[in-house]
């Protein structure tokens, strides 16, 4: 079997339809280029078309189409990813132009959920996912994937060729609900040995700094990377701030076109957040679009019916927030395209009319008025459900 490269040599395939507009299908071949990244390829090349709908039989235009088999012929591309969940047709009609390896975007985040999944729970969650994208798709698909040999998108289900047959995985969907279900009725009895303490969660969109912000709340050592969905399994710690101890989880972060497979499956991680009494919203306000990222994660939480949640609006990153575009590894907003921040303070607490707090959870600044934030919101939430235990405070 031939060794992958290291960096698989990927170009990108975004549409602009008379639903989106060039900018947006921009700043999402931006994320996509993320997620290539976080998978382990580079992007080398970008491909738009504008298109009223995506062609039904292959996405975009047969002109396009064949333009990309041309490039990805000549430069060796590795990988062509577009930026849609492509349907079963489609994935077969441009298998046949393409050479290279195609994945959609669903695909692409499911391979780096199967690479970050480390326990038994988010392993079993992703791979009922994966079954769950694949089953539909089995028609064609194995004529396509005997030119492959390992690298992004072939983890797992993938690999074997025995689970070709359509009867063999809907089997395996079957026994990994059965086990996914035998594991949430653990997790379910670990939440309720838990008593009644106060339960705070940290939600937001991925890569905003949840778990660097765990790690200095909770004195925890989660991994914290600079990379899309670092952490998958959910993590809780007793935190104790003044003479007041509750529970902390970190959970998954959220993603614009999430599949709604891995939705599905990962239901019982986010029950942290459903049963939470507390949400702390972490915003990475460095990010040009973190406005729109807000939006994503309060309809991701309306989806998991958690929104309505007493919430504490925590803007992550105030250390990068204006640098300069020009500075090495940049990734926020210049200082000519912001409001300042005292400003954007202002605006933000009028808007949700309570308390938003601003923060470097990498530099640790303005973390003690979180702290007393935090403090004071459990306090409440604690008085409320034991109202005769106030004089502890």
């Amino acid at each position: 079997m031939p060794e992958v490269r290291d960096l698989e040599r990927t170009v990108l395939i975004g549409l602009v339809t008379r639903d989106e507009t060039e900018d947006r299908v921009a700043e999402y071949l931006d994320e996509l280029a993320l997620l290539v990244d976080t998978a382990g390829g580079t992007v080398v090349h970008r491909f738009l078309q504008k298109l009223d709908i995506p062609d039904p039989r292959t996405y975009v235009g047969k002109g396009k189409l064949d333009e990309i088999a041309g490039y990805a012929e000549e430069h060796r591309i590795d990988l062509v990813v577009f930026d849609d969940e492509l349907n079963p047709h489609q994935m077969r009609n441009i298998s046949r132009a393409i050479r290279s390896k195609i994945l959609d975007r669903n695909n692409l985040i499911l391979d780096i959920f199967a690479r970050r999944a480390r326990t038994a729970h988010a392993k079993t969650q992703v791979e009922l996912a994966q079954y769950q994208y694949l089953l539909p798709r089995l028609a064609g698909m194995w004529t396509h994937l005997e030119r492959q040999r390992g690298g992004i998108g072939l983890r797992g289900p993938g690999e074997r060729e025995i689970e070709t047959d359509r009867r063999i995985v809907k089997d395996k969907i079957a026994l990994l609900k059965d086990k996914l279900e035998k594991i949430d009725r653990q997790k379910r009895t670990q939440r309720q040995s838990r008593g009644k303490m106060v339960r705070v969660a940290l939600v937001g969109y991925t890569n905003t700094g949840k778990s660097t912000l765990m790690n200095l709340i909770a004195k925890s050592n989660i991994l914290a990377e600079n990379k899309l969905f670092a952490t998958l399994d959910t993590t809780v710690r007793k935190v104790v701030v003044g003479n007041l101890a509750f529970l902390l989880s970190d959970t998954v972060g959220f993603l614009r076109k999430l599949p709604h497979s891995l939705i599905e499956s990962f239901k019982s991680t986010l029950d942290e957040v459903r049963e939470a009494d507390l949400l702390l919203h972490v915003v990475d306000i460095s990010h040009p679009d973190f406005e729109d990222q807000i939006a994503v994660v309060g309809q991701t939480l309306a989806d998991i019916h958690a929104n309505g949640k007493p919430t504490l609006m925590v803007f992550n990153k105030i250390d990068i927030y204006g640098h300069n575009p020009e500075e090495p590894g940049f990734t926020g907003i210049a200082a000519e395209q912001r409001p300042e921040l005292e400003e954007l303070t202002r605006s933000w607490m009028a808007r949700v009319n309570r308390t938003c707090l601003f923060i470097s959870a990498t530099r640790k600044k303005n973390i003690d008025q979180l702290r007393d934030a935090l403090y004071q919101e459990v306090r409440r939430i604690h008085i409320q459900r034991y109202p005769y235990n106030d004089f502890l405070f």
